[in-house]
């Protein structure tokens, strides 16, 4: 029988950064045949989920990351044809990405793949608890972005949610 933890905060990230680590090797087998790795498919994808051609910044904080980070992913996306920049009405500076024909098929190629897999997993943990565990990410997450911009107000760097 195993014990309640005693920092179940930190036993919850550990397990973050590991399924991280699986997801993006995982990711990077199932994508290679799309001519793709775990970073651009999630880049595309946040595209192909978005209504409208987004610039670098909003893909970057839907994502959760650096905005240099997809730019890097952005500039080697459209050097591969999968997408395109095209002027931003709303900010001269920061063009906005398009998926193109290309990426939309490496994009649909990608979730081809990866579709069995989440079958498979769905019907081992069942829905509600994928359910259930997303709803609690999405909290923490919602917490740490709260925490972090109230620690970056605050000299203190006390996290306080």
């Amino acid at each position: 029988m195993r014990s309640i933890p005693t920092n179940p905060i930190r036993d919850l990230v550990i397990e973050v950064f590991q399924s991280n680590g699986l997801l993006i090797d995982t990711g990077n087998g199932l994508v290679r045949d799309a001519g793709l790795t775990s970073a651009l498919w999630q880049v595309l994808a946040a595209l192909g989920d978005a209504p409208t051609p987004l610039p670098v910044a909003h893909i970057a904080r839907a994502m959760g990351l650096t905005r240099q980070a997809v730019q890097r992913v952005v500039h080697v996306l459209a050097e591969r044809g999968f997408v395109t920049l095209q002027p931003n009405p709303q900010h001269r500076r920061a063009p906005l990405v398009v998926l193109t024909e290309q990426g939309s098929q490496a994009l649909a190629m990608a979730e081809a793949a990866e579709a069995p897999m989440s079958r498979q997993l769905v019907e081992r943990i069942g829905a509600r608890r994928v359910a259930a565990a997303t709803a609690v990410l999405r909290e923490f997450n919602a917490l740490l972005q709260q925490g972090l911009a109230g620690a970056a107000d605050d000299d203190t760097n006390s996290f306080t949610p």
